[in-house]
């Protein structure tokens, strides 16, 4: 094999791995988003859980964290103000939980579109760089501070299924909701099979 082919197959392997992490990245970005689909303002913002998780809340962390992760870890600096997102400020610039819920003032909108925004950000570093670019994370620990865009995409593919997957269990609290790979079964169903549940763990506690 020339050399000339070898660089092209690496290219597109390299090319169908991207490829192929964006597509998992996307998955996760669209299914957030549409947890927010026929939701009150009231609703996309109320707190469901003890510690204030929200759907809005999630979509607005999850812009902050596309642009650290694949814009301010490259120095791909996101060139439009965004006002809960200030890297350079460092960890204590806001108060704890500030990018985790949305102000009254704050609209649905704004917050959906800087999200999609983050996107387009962080789909052009992806383009851009290779897989084996370094950047430098300095919030993880120091043997690790200096990660490829694999290890960041990776990272960032986990960290917005897992806010996904909140969102999921959020919006069933709200109004009854699910998606994804759940069966369609009737209320009646739900309730006999919880019910079911719930016996088997009794029962396992008592044993």
């Amino acid at each position: 094999m020339t050399d000339a082919s070898s660089n092209t197959g690496r290219a597109a392997h390299e090319a169908q791995l991207k490829a192929d992490l964006r597509r998992y990245l996307q998955e996760a970005r669209e299914a957030l988003v549409g947890k927010l689909d026929g939701l009150s303002e009231y609703d996309v913002r109320r707190p469901m859980t003890p510690t204030g998780t929200n759907l809005l809340g999630l979509v607005k962390h999850l812009a902050g964290v596309e642009l650290l992760y694949l814009g301010f870890v490259f120095g791909r600096h996101y060139g439009e103000p965004v006002p809960w997102f200030r890297p350079d400020l460092g960890p204590n610039a806001f108060e704890p939980n500030t990018d985790m819920w949305a102000t009254a003032e704050e609209s649905r909108e704004y917050i959906v579109d800087t999200y999609r925004r983050s996107w387009k950000h962080a789909d052009a570093t992806i383009e851009a760089l290779a897989l084996d670019a370094i950047g430098h994370v300095p919030w993880f620990p120091e043997e690790y501070a200096q990660a490829t865009l694999h290890t960041v995409l990776i990272h960032l593919i986990a960290e917005t299924h897992r806010h996904a997957g909140q969102a999921d269990i959020v919006r069933e609290l709200i109004d009854g909701s699910v998606g994804g790979r759940v069966p369609q079964m009737d209320q009646a169903w739900w309730e006999t099979y919880r019910d079911r549940l719930e016996h088997a763990a009794r029962k396992a506690a008592q044993s």
